[in-house]
């Protein structure tokens, strides 16, 4: 009887311990640019180098550099109408065209309540999300009024990653992985056991663990790991569907299949 069980237990582990979402490579291809962020429905790719932030696609390839803020933090171009560049060391964010014309500086030294912002991310209209480490809050920032629309509750741990489109924000600390509607109220949270990095897809994520990537997906506490070749995650992103994993040397794409 305890042999049968000890069995039954290590094949359940098994089956478990092997259970991985599958996808679909499209294609792969040499490519230079180490730091690229994102690749549109466009086909647009977004890459940076320090201070410099380049758009190449079908209608023309652009650039953008404010010396005076020196090098970019981070970058979001999910909505290439209104990309934000994140100057950490400035508390500043600069809104930009899809022809990376500047429409608005956000200097938040010179914004009252004082506020020194640690992330920031895309949202809908004519807002951004930003983590406030001041209050230890994530915030739905109107750029053009300069006002707060939305406030969440202080979170716990502290933040790796901050991702977002037009219908949720997905905040990650060393602790929790937190989700938020458009309106900023939590629509789940669960512990974070390892993972560095996120990308939203829809109303799924992708988190990353060392060098694996796993998929949380919406409407559920259960995270799997993706069915990936052996490979080094320098950078990885998510358009609709469409995964992208650069290696250093080549440019993956793959195609989450739902299962």
């Amino acid at each position: 009887m305890n042999y049968a069980k000890y069995i039954f237990i290590f094949l359940s582990f098994s089956l478990f311990a092997q259970e991985k979402i599958s996808v679909k490579q499209l294609s792969k291809l040499h490519y230079k640019d180490n730091n690229i962020v994102h690749i549109d429905k466009f086909g647009t790719q977004y890459s940076f180098n320090n201070s410099t932030f380049y758009s190449k696609g079908p209608k023309g390839n652009f650039e953008y550099t404010n010396l005076q803020l020196g090098n970019i933090t981070s970058i979001n171009a999910f909505n290439p109408l209104k990309t934000n560049l994140f100057y950490k060391d400035f508390n500043t964010v600069i809104i930009l065209d899809n022809r990376l014309s500047e429409i608005k500086k956000i200097d938040f030294n010179s914004l009252t309540p004082f506020r020194i912002v640690s992330n920031i991310s895309s949202a809908n209209d004519n807002s951004i999300w930003l983590f406030n480490d001041n209050t230890q809050q994530l915030e739905l920032f109107d750029f053009y009024t300069s006002k707060t629309k939305h406030t969440t509750l202080p979170v716990e741990g502290n933040v790796l990653d901050l991702k977002s489109n037009y219908n949720f924000c997905w905040l990650l600390t060393d602790k929790y992985i937190y989700t938020y509607n458009y309106f900023g109220s939590l629509v789940s949270k669960q512990e974070n056991n390892g993972f560095e990095q996120i990308a939203g897809t829809n109303g799924n994520v992708v988190l990353k663990s060392n060098n694996s990537l796993f998929l949380l997906s919406k409407n559920s506490s259960k995270i799997t790991e993706l069915d990936l070749p052996k490979l080094l995650i320098n950078r990885f992103f998510v358009t609709n569907e469409t995964l992208y994993i650069y290696d250093g040397e080549m440019l993956h794409q793959y195609q989450l299949i739902n299962e």
